[in-house]
């Protein structure tokens, strides 16, 4: 049985609220104890760093990738599982996604959205039909699924955009979630 391998996009910081920090650790662990690969951006930094050293800790597999003018700033994380420097931005997110069974979206900011936004479209347009998940933790993204029901309610995507996303409120919820979507 080939290992399922669940894509992290997240903030290359921490948040004001401790709580993202916390969910970021447990999603680390969660992934390991599930004997789950976290694929990720492969930053030391932030949430992403949080993930994966909780990962690693846990004992997990853990897969980075990282453009090369990033690892200055993102403190390549060099001792994981499998380590991938890619020539660009546009790279990483395809050497992730492909190497991925699942996303989630943790608490982020703008390389964070357009990951998102990325997947979301390649799953409207029907090119893959991988679960993409968010961690709403503390509300942090109510108001981007707001923004997605605006969309939709203004005739600018079908309501069948919903349906590929499922919003989740704990690391536990996203677990049992992602259960079910790998089995």
């Amino acid at each position: 049985m080939t290992m399922r391998s669940v894509c992290v996009f997240c903030g290359s910081r921490d948040g004001n609220r401790p709580a993202y920090r916390a969910a970021a650790t447990e999603l680390g662990r969660m992934l390991a104890d599930q004997g789950w690969r976290l694929v990720y951006g492969a930053g030391d930094v932030g949430l992403m760093g949080a993930t994966a050293r909780a990962a690693q800790e846990a004992g997990g597999d853990t897969f980075g990738v990282i453009p090369v003018h990033l690892m200055q700033r993102e403190v390549g994380k060099r001792d994981l599982s499998r380590f991938v420097v890619t020539e660009n931005m546009h790279e990483r997110k395809k050497v992730m996604f492909m190497n991925s069974d699942a996303i989630v979206v943790l608490p982020g900011g703008a390389g964070s959205l357009d990951e998102f936004f990325e997947v979301l479209t390649w799953r409207q347009l029907g090119l893959h039909r991988k679960p993409i998940f968010l961690l709403n933790t503390d509300g942090y993204w109510t108001p981007l699924t707001g923004l997605i029901d605006h969309v939709i309610a203004e005739g600018f995507a079908d309501d069948s955009l919903r349906d590929f996303i499922r919003t989740v409120s704990s690391v536990q919820e996203l677990s049992k979630a992602l259960r079910a979507a790998l089995s």
